[in-house]
């Protein structure tokens, strides 16, 4: 079992009078962590799951009566896969006003509905956070520092989801039944979802677009559909924690580009299941995109957990000059180049962005320095 970072801040938190929301992709262990912080504990709790159509239908505007009956004598209320009740917000803030004894832990794999229907009703009630696959720190912490150096190569193929770290052996059977159905679970009962094929073709047009700029007008093209449904598309799985955006950065000079974006996913191992691709990375063309993808979404990781508030970004200028990734953090800026090849490691930072931009620090990141970064 790897500790998850999370576990200690919630903890800290329980019985503190809010509710404590933890959102991410099906099956990165958002029900795991809860069990492991109830471990132990000697409240009696209610557990449902809204997976299942009894709970959710109870859970659907319930009476206040009903709430009573339900609720009980428990002192804790864990609810999984919140999103899939109706008006669950509204359901959510009476038990959180008129329970005040009861402490409240919800997950949901989707923000769709879930951020939606209860930021308004549970303003103020409630510490929300992220759960991503497995972080390179959890993965240190857990089995040490050779464990995490000589298991990279796997990670950048298979990924970071616990199940695919904990039964090694069945990774690209697991990543295939996750990629096939839990993921898009959620994504593919929303009413706005009538053509799961072609997002099926989006997904795949975006794996093979990963670490370039993406064009929805050119994914429109690509996949037989128009650029406001990519973009509806994109936003819903960004919404479900499947893939998420780097916008350029852009301030000062003429020749940035302002409006491009690039798409990463959010684990690697999910990437290369949506192409069936799991060569060694010594047959692959594609491990320089594969090395950017992986840093950075271990990199929001890292400042998720660790309360780093940074805005990302990527930077390129119409003469080609560029730079994979940038964190802005209370006006300071931190500029990485992204190397797979330590050889490569010379590349410098353009001269144009550093004479520019109050930069902080600017880093050539490679296999052989990457966790000082995270």
């Amino acid at each position: 079992m790897i500790t998850r970072t999370l576990q200690a801040k919630i903890e800290q938190r329980l019985f503190k009078g809010k509710a404590i929301v933890v959102v991410g992709a099906r099956q990165v262990g958002k029900t795991t962590l809860f069990n492991e912080i109830l471990r132990g504990r000697t409240e009696k709790t209610l557990r449902l799951n809204l997976d299942e159509a009894d709970a959710r239908e109870i859970l659907s505007s319930p009476t206040m009566a009903e709430l009573k009956q339900l609720i009980a004598d428990n002192s804790i209320v864990m609810i999984d896969e919140a999103q899939r009740a109706r008006d669950i917000g509204l359901t959510l803030k009476r038990i959180q006003d008129n329970f005040p004894h009861v402490q409240l832990m919800v997950t949901g794999s989707s923000s769709l509905d879930l951020r939606a229907s209860i930021n308004e009703p549970m303003t103020g009630r409630k510490w929300e956070y992220q759960l991503f696959p497995l972080s390179t720190a959890e993965i240190l912490g857990a089995n040490g520092i050779l464990s995490v150096r000589q298991s990279l190569e796997s990670r950048l193929i298979y990924g970071s989801y616990p199940d695919v770290l904990n039964y090694q052996a069945e990774a690209r059977e697991t990543l295939t039944n996750l990629t096939g159905s839990y993921l898009y679970k959620d994504l593919l009962e929303l009413e706005g979802i009538r053509k799961p094929a072609l997002l099926e073709k989006l997904l795949v047009a975006l794996a093979l677009q990963l670490g370039s700029e993406v064009s929805y007008n050119e994914l429109a093209q690509t996949v037989g559909s128009d650029s406001k449904t990519v973009e509806k598309y994109i936003d819903l799985l960004e919404k479900c924690f499947i893939v998420f955006r780097l916008p350029a950065f852009s301030r000062n000079l003429r020749n940035e580009l302002k409006k491009n974006r690039k798409i990463y996913f959010f684990d690697n191992g999910v990437r290369n299941a949506i192409l069936q691709n799991f060569t060694p990375l010594s047959l692959r063309a594609d491990v320089g995109a594969l090395w950017e993808n992986f840093f950075i979404s271990e990199r929001l990781k890292a400042n998720h957990y660790g309360g780093h508030y940074a805005k990302s970004y990527f930077w390129r200028t119409k003469s080609q000059q560029e730079i994979d990734y940038i964190e802005e953090c209370d006006g300071s800026l931190r500029a990485f180049e992204l190397k797979w090849n330590p050889k490569r490691a010379n590349t410098s930072i353009p001269t144009s962005f550093l004479q520019a931009y109050p930069v902080e620090e600017a880093v050539v990141i490679t296999p052989e320095n990457y966790l000082d970064f995270l």
